[in-house]
Protein backbone atom coordinates (compact mmCIF):
# COMPACT_ATOMS: atom_id res chain seq x y z
CA UNK A 1 0.00 0.00 0.00
CA UNK A 2 1.15 3.76 -0.13
CA UNK A 3 3.80 4.75 2.31
CA UNK A 4 2.43 6.64 4.59
CA UNK A 5 5.24 9.49 3.98
CA UNK A 6 3.91 9.45 0.47
CA UNK A 7 0.23 9.85 1.63
CA UNK A 8 1.12 12.46 3.64
CA UNK A 9 2.94 14.64 0.89
CA UNK A 10 0.39 13.72 -2.10
CA UNK A 11 -0.79 17.01 -3.79
CA UNK A 12 -4.86 17.30 -3.25
CA UNK A 13 -4.65 20.97 -3.66
CA UNK A 14 -2.97 20.54 -7.19
CA UNK A 15 -5.29 17.82 -8.34
CA UNK A 16 -8.33 20.10 -6.92
CA UNK A 17 -8.87 17.09 -4.61
CA UNK A 18 -9.08 13.71 -7.44
CA UNK A 19 -5.78 12.74 -7.98
CA UNK A 20 -5.34 10.39 -11.50
CA UNK A 21 -4.21 6.74 -11.12
CA UNK A 22 -3.11 4.36 -13.45
CA UNK A 23 -4.05 0.81 -13.06
CA UNK A 24 -1.07 -1.87 -13.93
CA UNK A 25 -0.85 -5.44 -13.52
CA UNK A 26 2.09 -6.02 -11.48
CA UNK A 27 2.88 -9.60 -13.49
CA UNK A 28 2.53 -8.20 -17.35
CA UNK A 29 3.23 -4.64 -16.44
CA UNK A 30 0.65 -3.71 -19.07
CA UNK A 31 -1.30 -0.99 -18.44
CA UNK A 32 -4.98 -1.67 -17.63
CA UNK A 33 -6.80 1.28 -17.48
CA UNK A 34 -7.28 5.30 -15.64
CA UNK A 35 -9.39 6.69 -13.29
CA UNK A 36 -9.51 8.86 -10.31
CA UNK A 37 -9.44 8.81 -6.81
CA UNK A 38 -9.97 12.01 -3.73
CA UNK A 39 -9.02 11.42 -0.23
CA UNK A 40 -12.33 8.84 0.55
CA UNK A 41 -11.90 6.53 -2.85
CA UNK A 42 -7.94 6.22 -1.69
CA UNK A 43 -8.43 5.75 1.76
CA UNK A 44 -11.14 2.66 1.03
CA UNK A 45 -8.68 1.40 -1.50
CA UNK A 46 -5.81 1.11 1.36
CA UNK A 47 -8.64 -0.53 3.58
CA UNK A 48 -10.28 -3.00 1.59
CA UNK A 49 -7.49 -3.99 -0.57
CA UNK A 50 -9.49 -3.51 -4.26
CA UNK A 51 -9.15 -0.69 -6.50
CA UNK A 52 -12.06 1.92 -5.40
CA UNK A 53 -12.16 5.34 -7.76
CA UNK A 54 -14.59 8.30 -7.52
CA UNK A 55 -16.65 8.18 -10.24
CA UNK A 56 -17.40 11.58 -11.76
CA UNK A 57 -20.14 10.34 -14.01
CA UNK A 58 -21.81 8.50 -10.74
CA UNK A 59 -20.93 11.37 -8.27
CA UNK A 60 -20.05 8.68 -5.58
CA UNK A 61 -17.40 6.02 -4.78
CA UNK A 62 -16.92 2.84 -7.32
CA UNK A 63 -15.10 -0.17 -6.60
CA UNK A 64 -13.80 -1.76 -10.09
CA UNK A 65 -15.70 -5.10 -10.01
CA UNK A 66 -18.94 -4.10 -7.66
CA UNK A 67 -20.77 -5.34 -10.59
CA UNK A 68 -19.21 -6.92 -13.18
CA UNK A 69 -17.01 -9.25 -10.73
CA UNK A 70 -13.76 -8.40 -12.43
CA UNK A 71 -12.15 -6.41 -8.89
CA UNK A 72 -8.59 -5.20 -9.10
CA UNK A 73 -6.78 -6.82 -6.03
CA UNK A 74 -3.68 -3.85 -5.05
CA UNK A 75 -0.55 -4.85 -4.82
CA UNK A 76 1.34 -1.90 -4.96
CA UNK A 77 0.82 1.79 -4.85
CA UNK A 78 3.20 4.46 -5.20
CA UNK A 79 2.94 8.45 -6.45
CA UNK A 80 5.12 9.99 -8.62
CA UNK A 81 8.05 12.92 -8.44
CA UNK A 82 5.27 15.19 -7.91
CA UNK A 83 3.11 13.68 -5.78
CA UNK A 84 0.20 14.22 -7.79
CA UNK A 85 -0.12 10.81 -10.09
CA UNK A 86 -0.77 7.16 -8.66
CA UNK A 87 0.38 3.96 -9.98
CA UNK A 88 -1.53 1.35 -8.82
CA UNK A 89 -0.12 -2.60 -9.46
CA UNK A 90 -2.52 -5.08 -9.28
CA UNK A 91 -3.56 -8.89 -9.49
CA UNK A 92 -6.99 -8.55 -11.63
CA UNK A 93 -9.65 -10.55 -11.25
CA UNK A 94 -11.02 -11.32 -15.08
CA UNK A 95 -10.92 -8.45 -17.55
CA UNK A 96 -10.91 -5.03 -16.93
CA UNK A 97 -12.14 -3.14 -19.58
CA UNK A 98 -16.30 -2.90 -19.65
CA UNK A 99 -16.10 -3.98 -23.67
CA UNK A 100 -14.63 -7.24 -22.68
CA UNK A 101 -11.34 -6.83 -23.02
CA UNK A 102 -7.94 -7.22 -20.65
CA UNK A 103 -7.14 -3.67 -21.19
CA UNK A 104 -8.80 -0.32 -21.40
CA UNK A 105 -5.86 0.28 -24.31
CA UNK A 106 -4.76 -1.34 -27.10
CA UNK A 107 -2.29 -4.51 -26.74
CA UNK A 108 1.37 -3.18 -26.33
CA UNK A 109 4.28 -5.19 -27.79
CA UNK A 110 6.35 -5.18 -24.92
CA UNK A 111 8.43 -8.22 -24.41
CA UNK A 112 7.14 -8.57 -20.56
CA UNK A 113 3.91 -8.58 -21.58
CA UNK A 114 4.29 -11.10 -24.22
CA UNK A 115 5.92 -13.54 -21.45
CA UNK A 116 3.26 -13.20 -19.58
CA UNK A 117 0.52 -14.11 -22.19
CA UNK A 118 2.64 -16.99 -23.57
CA UNK A 119 2.84 -18.34 -20.16
CA UNK A 120 -0.99 -18.27 -19.94
CA UNK A 121 -1.71 -20.35 -22.86
CA UNK A 122 0.99 -22.65 -22.13
CA UNK A 123 -0.82 -22.95 -18.51
CA UNK A 124 -4.39 -23.45 -19.79
CA UNK A 125 -3.28 -26.09 -21.81
CA UNK A 126 -2.93 -28.07 -19.14
CA UNK A 127 -6.56 -28.64 -18.49
CA UNK A 128 -7.98 -27.96 -21.80
CA UNK A 129 -7.84 -30.41 -24.55
CA UNK A 130 -7.28 -28.84 -28.17
CA UNK A 131 -6.03 -31.67 -31.37
CA UNK A 132 -3.03 -31.41 -32.53
CA UNK A 133 -1.63 -29.46 -28.64
CA UNK A 134 2.43 -30.32 -28.43
CA UNK A 135 1.51 -28.60 -25.30
CA UNK A 136 -1.62 -30.95 -24.02
CA UNK A 137 0.16 -33.91 -24.88
CA UNK A 138 3.44 -33.34 -23.28
CA UNK A 139 1.66 -32.45 -20.13
CA UNK A 140 -0.36 -35.58 -20.23
CA UNK A 141 3.23 -37.53 -20.72
CA UNK A 142 3.85 -36.72 -17.15
CA UNK A 143 6.60 -35.26 -15.36
CA UNK A 144 9.44 -37.53 -16.22
CA UNK A 145 8.92 -36.68 -19.83
CA UNK A 146 8.29 -33.09 -19.36
CA UNK A 147 11.53 -33.10 -16.98
CA UNK A 148 13.79 -34.91 -19.63
CA UNK A 149 12.50 -32.02 -22.34
CA UNK A 150 13.96 -29.62 -20.41
CA UNK A 151 17.24 -31.63 -19.72
CA UNK A 152 17.34 -32.47 -23.25
CA UNK A 153 16.82 -28.74 -24.49
CA UNK A 154 19.37 -27.47 -21.82
CA UNK A 155 22.46 -29.71 -23.69
CA UNK A 156 21.29 -28.29 -27.04
CA UNK A 157 21.71 -25.15 -26.15
CA UNK A 158 24.82 -25.62 -24.09
CA UNK A 159 25.87 -27.42 -27.19
CA UNK A 160 24.55 -24.54 -29.78
CA UNK A 161 26.83 -22.16 -27.30
CA UNK A 162 29.90 -24.20 -27.51
CA UNK A 163 29.95 -24.10 -31.30
CA UNK A 164 28.98 -20.49 -31.29
CA UNK A 165 26.39 -20.89 -33.77
CA UNK A 166 23.97 -17.70 -32.40
CA UNK A 167 20.91 -18.69 -34.33
CA UNK A 168 20.66 -22.47 -32.99
CA UNK A 169 21.24 -20.66 -29.27
CA UNK A 170 18.57 -18.15 -29.84
CA UNK A 171 16.41 -21.46 -30.82
CA UNK A 172 17.41 -23.68 -28.37
CA UNK A 173 17.12 -21.35 -25.94
CA UNK A 174 13.63 -20.61 -26.66
CA UNK A 175 12.99 -24.37 -26.49
CA UNK A 176 14.39 -24.54 -23.30
CA UNK A 177 12.20 -21.81 -21.64
CA UNK A 178 9.04 -23.09 -23.36
CA UNK A 179 9.76 -26.30 -21.89
CA UNK A 180 10.65 -24.78 -18.62
CA UNK A 181 7.87 -23.44 -18.30
CA UNK A 182 5.61 -26.19 -18.97
CA UNK A 183 7.72 -27.93 -16.24
CA UNK A 184 6.59 -25.22 -13.48
CA UNK A 185 3.19 -25.55 -14.45
CA UNK A 186 3.19 -29.66 -14.43
CA UNK A 187 4.50 -28.76 -10.37
CA UNK A 188 2.03 -25.98 -9.72
CA UNK A 189 4.34 -23.69 -10.21
CA UNK A 190 5.20 -20.35 -12.02
CA UNK A 191 7.68 -17.77 -13.47
CA UNK A 192 6.45 -15.26 -11.45
CA UNK A 193 7.47 -17.56 -8.12
CA UNK A 194 10.94 -17.92 -9.66
CA UNK A 195 11.67 -14.18 -10.28
CA UNK A 196 10.12 -13.11 -6.49
CA UNK A 197 12.96 -15.86 -5.83
CA UNK A 198 15.41 -14.28 -8.00
CA UNK A 199 14.48 -10.92 -6.24
CA UNK A 200 14.91 -12.57 -3.02
CA UNK A 201 18.27 -13.32 -3.76
CA UNK A 202 19.70 -10.43 -5.40
CA UNK A 203 18.41 -8.66 -1.72
CA UNK A 204 20.27 -11.40 0.15
CA UNK A 205 22.88 -10.09 -1.98
CA UNK A 206 24.18 -13.71 -3.41
CA UNK A 207 23.96 -11.97 -6.68
CA UNK A 208 26.58 -9.43 -6.20
CA UNK A 209 26.59 -7.92 -9.76
CA UNK A 210 22.80 -7.84 -9.95
CA UNK A 211 22.98 -4.13 -8.12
Amino acid sequence: MLKTEDLLNLNWTKTNGMVPVIIQNYLSNQVLMHGYMNQEALSKTQKCGLVTFYSRTKKRLWTKGEESGCFLKVIEITADCDYDTLLVLVEPTGKTCHLGNVSCFLPTKSNINFLFHLEEIIKNRKNVYRSNSYTYELYKSGTNRIAQKVGEEAIETILAAMQKNKNELINESSDLIYHLIVLLHDQNLNLNIVLNNLKKRNQEQLFGDCK
